[in-house]
């Protein structure tokens, strides 16, 4: 597909070390991602934390991940670089049609999923409404759970530093993790152009989700992909719990729990992590 929208004059922090593509998925809209290695494509869907974007999300994972297969990890509509179209509607539905929209641009039938909070939800959804297009599925802190807690903060965001400060520190055990640079990256991200005025159409459609478009058990517990759930005992975002909420319904799901560590797995315990979903990936493409 060719696209009338001009690629932004944008270049990713050379902090997440990662390289800028740009994919027009639809009329009006271009999806920014990052993309690294080769074979079987593994699609990595970010949360929905403010200022979040794929770069922000994965850098620590995707160098790494990529000896697995063809890593693609996107900023979804509405967050991050991605340019959307003028009218685009928000929520789980809608970012899993994105989801899907980029895959058929780059001509891929099937793709792995690896989801961090709502992009595990989403994971969770497409495997739902798409089910003939996933291979399987590594999904982190699993979002969609009900606003209680921490949860109730994260749905009304401080677009200030101190509040992006306060929101990372949230996902992590060790707040020494939360640098002054990484606050500064994503509190930018959080005000740059295509983001900003956006932000609270998203929060409001996620939140929304909730309720109106919960995961329906009775379809996953038919599902019949390999499923790996990761969570962190400290995990003040979304409770463990949730985790093992799916692990009782989904039929092929093994679970890994992180101690003395928060929401954000990937980044706290990423050496770990790492090796957990890389081993998890390349022994289940290899015995494909």
């Amino acid at each position: 597909m060719t696209s009338t929208v001009e690629i932004p004059a944008y270049r990713t922090d050379s902090f997440f070390g990662l390289e800028d593509k740009w994919l027009a998925t639809a009329e009006g809209e271009l999806t920014h991602y990052h993309e690294l290695g080769h074979g079987t494509p593994i699609l990595f869907l970010h949360g929905s934390g403010t200022g979040v974007t794929a770069a922000a999300n994965w850098w620590l994972n995707l160098p790494e991940l990529s000896k697995s297969g063809r890593c693609i990890a996107i900023d979804s509509i509405g967050y991050g670089q991605t340019v959307v179209a003028a009218g685009t509607e928000y929520g789980i539905r809608e970012w899993v049609r994105h989801a899907v929209r980029v895959l058929d641009a780059l001509g891929i039938e099937k793709t792995w999923i690896v989801g961090n909070s709502l992009g595990g939800w989403l994971a969770f959804q497409f495997a739902i409404d798409f089910p003939d297009r996933l291979l399987g599925v590594v999904s982190m802190g699993t979002g969609g759970a009900k606003l209680t807690g921490a949860l109730k903060g994260h749905s009304n965001p401080d677009l200030s530093e101190e509040g992006v400060r306060n929101t990372l520190e949230q996902f992590v055990v060790d707040k020494t993790l939360v640098t002054d640079e990484l606050v500064a990256l994503r509190y930018a991200s959080a005000l740059n152009d295509t983001a900003s005025d956006r932000l609270a159409d998203v929060v409001a459609a996620r939140d929304r989700d909730r309720t109106e478009l919960p995961l329906d058990f009775e379809v996953l517990a038919r599902l019949d992909i390999p499923v790996l759930l990761i969570h962190g005992v400290q995990d003040v975002v979304i409770p463990v719990s949730r985790t093992w909420e799916l692990l009782q319904v989904i039929p092929n799901a093994d679970a890994h729990i992180f101690s003395q560590c928060g929401h954000w797995s990937q980044v706290e315990r990423a050496e770990e992590f790492n090796e957990l979903v890389g081993r998890y990936l390349s022994g289940h493409i290899a015995g494909k």
